[in-house]
């Protein structure tokens, strides 16, 4: 994918998006060609200092972007000069739809595997052995708990987790029960 698509793509848009804020993302959506110090991007984009150097570190940290210091020899201080590299964001987002599948499944298991309690007025969902141990009463409220259905949740998950399946072309490790 040539470096203008990754740009114009509404999903690498909406990843950088989530990861720099809205604050951040005039720096995160168009990147200088080269090196550039966080005090020209602040001027270039008409963007506070600060707001520049918080979406930098943040790419920095999510491997979006690198930077090397120089030091001035006559006053010593350190001047940033940062490069955006955007090659390896369609394997973060598989990643990160991997993690997404991981922990859907996981949270799945969980929702099919206890029972639960609800107490509507306060809402507050318990497990069974809590609910218990409350006397399925509400502790905030003193409220009689009622069974929760979780079906439309664990459907809805089942729902997800196909979908992420099939776009990731994972098959289904075992066949449900």
């Amino acid at each position: 994918m040539a470096f203008e698509d990754l740009l114009n793509d509404p999903v690498i848009q909406k990843y950088l998006h989530e990861l720099v804020g809205p604050k951040g993302m005039p720096v995160a959506a168009a990147p200088p060609d080269g090196e550039v110090t966080d005090e020209e991007l602040a001027e270039e984009l008409g963007l506070e200092l600060n707001d520049v150097r918080r979406a930098l570190f943040i790419l920095y940290e999510n491997d979006l972007a690198t930077y090397r210091r120089l030091r001035d020899e006559d006053s010593g201080w350190l001047t940033y000069l940062w490069t955006f590299k955007y090659d390896n964001i369609p394997e973060q987002l598989e990643r990160e739809m991997y993690r997404l599948l991981d922990a859907l499944e996981e949270r799945q298991e969980y929702e099919r595997q206890n029972e639960f309690y609800l107490s509507e007025e306060a809402g507050i969902r318990f497990e069974f052995g809590e609910a218990m141990e409350f006397g399925f009463q509400c502790p905030q409220t003193g409220a009689e708990l009622q069974p929760m259905e979780n079906t439309r949740l664990v459907d809805a998950m089942e729902n997800r987790i196909e979908e992420l399946r099939s776009e990731l072309n994972v098959e289904t490790e075992q066949a449900e029960s």
